[in-house]
């Protein structure tokens, strides 16, 4: 121990005697364990409560998280965005144009310097890396390129050696500069009382949904702005503290607003919308049915000019705070499994002035949701089989390449013009050589042909590449799947009694909440209706009403959801009008 000791004083000059005792104990049970990396490496982790606070690799040491929560200022700091964290935790590397640079400058460090990366607006570092260049050449370089080499990260396997805890809630430090200004406004102003906080709350309570370093200054002196003399009338102050409140929301970035914006809605859709029976409720319906409706009146939610600029990729920033849970239930389509409603974010959040909670929550019921229901956009992709390599190989493209019908048809014209392929007598029809023979001909045809029309050869081109497609939800990044999208069936089956059942499958893959339609649908026809497992469908549920509704389904569908009609199958089996089924 006195020997651990010792290194870590030199390693680690700033920490204090007392701190040192802290972190190498003299009575506690101090564990020592011996792991290897998937690199190889050999790594010693030394553990303190359960809680592994350094490791050593290659005779070095390095804290891990657990201790810079401890002691969070042990290292020079960087700052990133919080969507990075899940890149870092899977293996990357910090890269500069992630770094965010504040207002008073980046810290100074030498190349091969141990540093910490921290999240905007909170001082917990979530992960220890190796500046891989000075603070010199960062700048030098216009912030491009690697800047830190990560060793180790929050969600890490060495993180889940502890006791899995989430990062503390830590107020950034406020630098030199802005505190003498500060100061200097407190000279200034009269009445005020000496030692008095300009921005408590702030101070009390910062995560990484509050404001930058910059904002939280701003918002600071605009409180000391707003402590005006006693003499001073009541509605002249509350003016200045509207005016103030206004110029400082404007002083924040496009970015920084929408921001703000998406963790206002997200807060007021859990607390007022989103009750347990709803869930699992589909990613796409939260946002455009809960969040949407939560957005204050001249404002309007843009993933794109938030900072995350994915919404799967914002919901996995408050999956990591623990606030809720988001699973993959179909492939592609992401689903709200559990929310903590416990959670202090959700308690403390307040509802805007305008909204009620009440009202909120009777709104939520007797919306009908599938009004603000957009259907996907769905792409046909092809994909270059084996057989095709040969056609493809000249335009750099291999196995398995990814194109869309019109860059398949830009290639194979190329192809066919650079190889002067078409006929001089008819240009209607295309040649076929030795490769268009191959990858497009049967072999009962190959001594048969040697001509082909320039639509038939596009066809049998599409014809032998393998069926892809591409869905693309509102507000969530396009998802390849392989082979034809496969389309809501509504199929019709006999029960007992000679009752007739629909059942609708598939409505996962489009981004339909089954138990919304199964909900909208049981109120427009007053039939009941039930949602149970989809046999031989994983993860997939239908929905089954009582009687033929296949007229009440089609309307729905085609008119309020705006479904092309060629996704939908079993349209045809709706009962005849004037007749009685």
């Amino acid at each position: 121990r006195r020997k651990l000791r010792s290194e870590v004083a030199a390693a680690f000059p700033t920490l204090s005697t007392e701190q040192l005792a802290e972190l190498v104990p003299n009575k506690e049970e101090l564990n020592v364990i011996k792991i290897h990396s998937h690199k190889g490496e050999a790594i010693t982790v030394y553990m303190n409560h359960r809680n592994p606070i350094l490791f050593e690799v290659e005779k070095v040491l390095y804290p891990t998280v657990y201790t810079l929560w401890v002691y969070p200022d042990l290292l020079p700091a960087f700052s990133t965005w919080p969507p990075v964290l899940q890149k870092l935790a899977g293996g990357a590397d910090l890269m500069l144009p992630g770094v965010v640079v504040p207002p008073s400058g980046l810290p100074p460090v030498q190349r091969g310097t141990l540093c910490a990366v921290t999240l905007l607006g909170n001082r917990a570092p979530v992960a220890v890396g190796v500046a891989t260049m000075s603070t010199e050449e960062m700048l030098a370089a216009g912030m491009k390129g690697k800047g830190f080499a990560v060793l180790h990260t929050h969600l890490d396997h060495l993180w889940e050696y502890g006791d899995k805890s989430s990062p503390p809630t830590l107020a950034p430090l406020v630098t030199d500069s802005a505190a003498k200004e500060r100061a200097g406004d407190e000279e200034e102003l009269q009445g005020r009382e000496p030692g008095s906080s300009c921005c408590p709350e702030p101070e009390q309570h910062v995560d990484i949904r509050d404001l930058s370093l910059k904002d939280r200054d701003t918002c600071a002196e605009l409180l000391g702005k707003e402590e005006l003399p006693e003499n001073r009338a009541a509605e002249p102050a509350e003016r200045a503290s509207t005016e103030d409140q206004q110029e400082a929301e404007d002083s924040r970035t496009p970015q920084e607003q929408m921001d703000a914006l998406f963790n206002q809605c997200f807060f007021h859709a859990l607390k007022c919308k989103v009750k347990k029976s709803d869930l699992p409720l589909l990613t796409s319906t939260f946002l455009g049915s809960h969040m949407v409706s939560c957005c204050p009146a001249g404002k309007q939610l843009d993933i794109k000019k938030s900072s995350y600029k994915k919404f799967s990729k914002f919901l996995q920033c408050m999956q990591h705070q623990r606030i809720l849970e988001v699973k993959e239930l179909s492939k592609g389509v992401e689903s709200i499994v559990d929310v903590d409603w416990k959670h202090p974010d959700i308690k403390a959040f307040e509802v805007p002035e305008g909204f009620s909670s009440a009202s909120a929550a009777q709104d939520s019921k007797s919306e009908d949701r599938e009004q603000v229901y957009h259907a996907p956009e769905i792409i046909p992709l092809y994909g270059v089989s084996t057989k095709m390599i040969p056609l493809f190989q000249e335009s750099g493209h291999r196995k398995g390449s990814i194109l869309s019908s019109s860059e398949v048809r830009n290639i194979i014209i190329n192809y066919i013009k650079s190889n002067e392929l078409v006929d001089e007598t008819n240009k209607n029809f295309v040649k076929v050589n030795a490769i268009l023979c191959d990858c497009l001909l049967d072999k009962s045809e190959q001594d048969e042909i040697s001509h082909l029309k320039w639509d038939e050869l596009l066809s049998r081109c599409l014809e032998r590449l393998q069926p892809l497609h591409q869905v693309t939800f509102p507000g969530q990044e396009p998802v390849v799947r392989k082979g034809n999208i496969e389309p809501i069936d509504i199929s019709i089956a006999q029960r007992s009694s000679n009752k007739k059942v629909t059942i609708i499958k598939n409505l996962e893959l489009y981004g339909l909440d089954p138990q919304c339609v199964a909900n909208t649908l049981q109120q427009k026809v007053q039939a009941s209706a039930t949602i149970s497992p989809s046999p031989g469908a994983k993860d997939r549920v239908q929905v089954q009403i009582q009687g033929n509704q296949i007229h009440h389904l089609a309307k729905m569908l085609l008119e309020e959801y705006q479904l092309p009609r060629k996704y939908i199958q079993g349209l045809e089996k709706a009962p005849k009008l004037g007749r009685k089924k």
